[in-house]
């Protein structure tokens, strides 16, 4: 199963798409992750979904990711009297813990934290930002508001404080429930929505006790705050737009995802791009040409993923979103302009052997066109650094553990391939050649660089580089 690209696709499995056979043609479309959505997913039904995945992967022979995406906080107002209520421009309107059917001058808000902690001037965005407020005074059992936008308002619709850090935990009770479910079936990356500080990633980090990688979403302002804090105790990093964009001026959004994306690169962490890529895909088989370019900035910018939402979860056209991505995703790798897009944002390697390692290998592939880069990994520290370095040469990455290899699904340009550690150079060196040749990345007569670690299956001891000849039937030549 050879993708011919580098971008990873993630798919999000739901009503539409949670059956074996969907999710299977979606995985032969080019899925390469899939996302489960715990919001709309009981411990179970992951079970479940996980079993199909896996029965696919062992049929494919190939690893595939899946991410359990956690639901976080969700902070709601009350109920009303009636259906909904309209809000006027500048009229008062409070936000009260006592629990009484709302009124078009008040509501109940079932989170005292939010009333301890907002302060005079700050926004509350209610309802995807439809309705927005500000705030005009606090006591201890009243947020007193004026609205600045109105528009109709109905029950339980959700609550975003872009200028207020809330004192609670990025986790639910739910949430912990969900966590210890995901990492019981093998989930191989879990996200975390709605981090705000570093110690919401230490939290989650108590509870998964390494079973699964972790991966922080940004999308609160407050994340932004923190983003190299976060970035350096998170797994992986999720640009997630929605509620960014809700919480953002809109047109603060596309800097902040060049800046979350660079900032994720430098310190080579892979880094998802999601939410509305394809959204008219919904409905319809073809995307519009905004939507188009939106998926091609990613791409240029280098995320190592890009991710699909209700467009494969409960869409019309399914396997049309990924086709499309898939589509647009190689165009833009072929574009004249990509490589030199892409290798302007490239870092510094650091001052490790494993780091030198990686950078000289893609170096030396690049300069002496080789057909592949072949990696062996087994936590998966050695595919991540060569990933890093966003060679122009495929990068193909061998490693004895599943898991290892699930996780790295994710992450830009590896292809990857479960084989047993090598027990010798020469035999290191021969199934690095035999598996680039049956792989469909190298034929016979081309050569490739490897790279390993000796001794042979230490983990984070890249310290060896060598090039390779692919012989006629496979086998490798130094």
């Amino acid at each position: 199963m050879k993708r011919n690209r580098r971008v990873k696709i993630v798919a999000t499995i739901g009503p539409a798409s949670s059956s074996s056979k969907v999710i299977e043609r979606l995985f032969e479309c080019g899925a390469d992750v899939f996302r489960i959505n715990m919001s709309h997913t009981s411990p179970e039904h992951l079970r479940e979904l996980t079993d199909i995945i896996r029965d696919i992967e062992a049929r494919q022979g190939h690893p595939v990711g899946i991410l359990a995406d956690l639901q976080g906080p969700k902070l709601r107002i009350g109920e009303f009297e009636g259906d909904e209520v309209t809000l006027i421009e500048g009229q008062v309107f409070d936000l009260v813990s006592d629990d009484t059917p709302g009124t078009s001058r008040q509501v109940h808000l079932p989170h005292p934290e939010i009333i301890a902690a907002v302060e005079p001037g700050a926004a509350l965005l209610v309802n995807d930002g439809k309705i927005r407020l500000r705030v005009k005074e606090r006591s201890k059992d009243v947020v007193r508001t004026v609205v600045e936008v109105g528009g109709a308002l109905s029950a339980r619709k959700g609550v975003n404080l872009p200028d207020t850090i809330v004192p609670v935990s990025a986790m639910t009770d739910k949430d912990r429930i969900d966590l210890e479910a995901a990492c019981e079936v093998g989930a191989d990356w879990i996200a975390l929505s709605f981090v705000q500080r570093p110690e919401d990633i230490l939290e989650a980090r108590k509870l998964s006790h390494g079973r699964a990688a972790l991966m922080a979403k940004i999308e609160k302002p407050s994340a932004l705050q923190h983003l190299t804090e976060i970035l350096e105790l998170a797994d992986g990093i999720m640009v997630a737009r929605g509620d960014l964009g809700v919480e953002l001026p809109l047109e603060q959004v596309p800097g902040r995802q060049k800046q979350i994306t660079r900032a994720a690169r430098s310190l080579g962490k892979p880094v998802v791009v999601a939410t509305q890529m394809l959204e008219s895909m919904i409905q319809s088989p073809v995307p519009t040409r905004a939507e188009v370019s939106d998926v091609a900035t990613a791409v240029f910018e280098g995320a190592d993923a890009i991710m699909l939402s209700a467009e494969s979860a409960v869409g019309d056209y399914p396997d049309e979103a990924i086709l499309m991505m898939d589509k647009i995703a190689r165009e833009v790798e072929r574009d004249l302009h990509y490589e030199s897009i892409i290798h302007a944002q490239r870092a510094e390697p650091e001052a490790t052997s494993a780091d030198a390692i990686s950078a000289a290998a893609r170096t030396v592939a690049d300069t002496l066109n080789l057909a592949a880069i072949v990696c062996y990994t087994g936590s998966g520290t050695t595919g991540m650094r060569a990933s890093r370095e966003r060679p122009g040469r495929p990068i193909i990455a061998l490693t004895p553990n599943p898991g290892t290899g699930r996780r790295l699904a994710l992450v830009w340009g590896l292809h990857c391939v479960l084989t047993r550690d090598a027990q010798s150079l020469e035999d290191m060196v021969d199934r690095a050649c035999r598996i680039a040749f049956q792989e469909g990345f190298a034929d016979p007569g081309q050569r490739i660089i490897i790279t390993a670690g000796v001794p042979l299956g230490t983990p984070g001891a890249t310290n060896l580089l060598r090039i390779a000849f692919v012989g006629e039937d496979g086998a490798g030549a130094l």
